[in-house]
């Protein structure tokens, strides 16, 4: 990625800082600052506000940060120096009235730390610290093209992976195992790793959204529900679910097959730029009630995916706010039926200028 375009990103972060009234901010999230920088390493920060740009760091990344971030300002620690010393030197030196941070990143402990260790400098007596939280984040939310390039890169390799998980799948291997060839079979195709722990439920595992991995095997029922995604290199992340039969499927599983894709693809059509975020997940939503299966979908219909595989916006029936064109966003709505199992279907779903486009293309049957 261009360092053009970083410093675009930074420059809109300048402009909400500007609204928010405060000459700089610390930027403390791992994510965030390599989403403003390009440094793929952790333990750091930047500094950055109108008329400073520095990347806190120490010695460890030295070439890395070179390397990554060409042009960028570094300020490297040694290890006689701590970590908040060196921060509250940066800051001071910068000599912002009023310093953001991140406050749902950044523990209280921390803060404290460097605020007493700023006004132990002549240069920061009367640094006021304000918390600004999800700032950064906002940025986030809306992916530029190399963005949207490596999402659909990241479904692609999930996607392959999946195919060739299926094709190994025997009756005797357990959920566990069926996890670990699915991770090892995106890392061939390229991924840096899993995007989260894939889950493979066999049965009645399935009505519990978030199941671990266990030790039943895929013989003991006839069904099996797969979440899964991959995560690049470079962080980017997919998340897709599929439900599909291992054996003779049962009349109640197509049932609820056929009513969570009936409340998908409601969703799905609601996506557009301006659309209300509650209204995306009551189109769904109004698909299962009607179907009487209201109560067995408890949680919202998606989520932004990014560097991290849950983002803004939400879309849940508490959600505020609007789509916007960048989006990119999960639909997996879903029925959970104790004691039987459940159906989720998922897609990653970009928001485009005039609507929508779904960026995955797995078939959705249960054959």
């Amino acid at each position: 990625m261009s360092p053009e375009r970083f410093l675009a990103r930074q420059d809109k972060l300048r402009s909400l800082l500007r609204e928010a009234e405060v000459d700089a901010m610390l930027v403390t999230g791992v994510s965030n600052v390599s989403y403003l920088t390009g440094f793929s390493g952790d333990s750091s920060a930047l500094l950055i506000g109108t008329s400073v740009r520095v990347l806190i760091s120490d010695s460890r990344y030295q070439t890395q940060i070179a390397e990554e971030c060409p042009g960028l300002e570094a300020d490297i620690r040694t290890q006689k120096t701590k970590p908040h010393d060196q921060t509250a030197a940066v800051i001071a030196q910068a000599r912002p009235g009023k310093l953001a941070v991140e406050s749902h990143i950044l523990t209280v402990s921390e803060r404290t730390r460097i605020q007493e260790a700023i006004d132990k400098t002549d240069a920061g007596k009367g640094i006021e610290i304000k918390p600004l939280a999800d700032t950064v984040e906002k940025l986030r939310q809306i992916k530029d093209d190399d963005e949207i390039a490596a999402t659909r890169l990241a479904i692609r390799i999930a996607e392959r992976a999946f195919v060739a998980m299926k094709a190994t799948l025997t009756d005797d291997l357990t959920e566990r195992q069926v996890a670990h060839e699915l991770e090892h079979a995106m890392r061939r195709l390229g991924a840096d790793r899993a995007a989260f722990e894939p889950i493979i439920a066999v049965g009645d595992h399935s009505a519990m959204p978030h199941y671990r991995p266990g030790e039943r095997r895929i013989g003991e029922s006839s069904f099996l529900l797969v979440d899964w995604g991959a995560a690049l290199p470079s962080g980017y992340r997919s998340d897709l679910t599929r439900v599909f039969a291992t054996g003779t499927v049962p009349s109640q599983l197509q049932e609820l097959h056929g009513v969570v894709l009936k409340a998908q693809l409601a969703g799905i059509a609601a996506i557009r730029p301006g659309a209300k975020l509650k209204d995306v997940d009551s189109a769904a939503r109004r698909v299962i009630e009607e179907a009487g299966y209201g109560e067995f979908f408890g949680h919202g219909l998606g989520h932004g995916i990014g560097l991290h595989i849950h983002e803004e916006p939400r879309l849940s029936s508490i959600a505020e706010g609007e789509l916007q064109p960048g989006n990119i966003v999960t639909v997996e709505p879903g029925i959970y039926l104790p004691d039987f199992g459940g159906v989720r279907i998922e897609d990653d779903v970009l928001v485009t200028p005039d609507g929508h486009e779904v960026l995955s293309s797995l078939p959705k049957d249960l054959v």
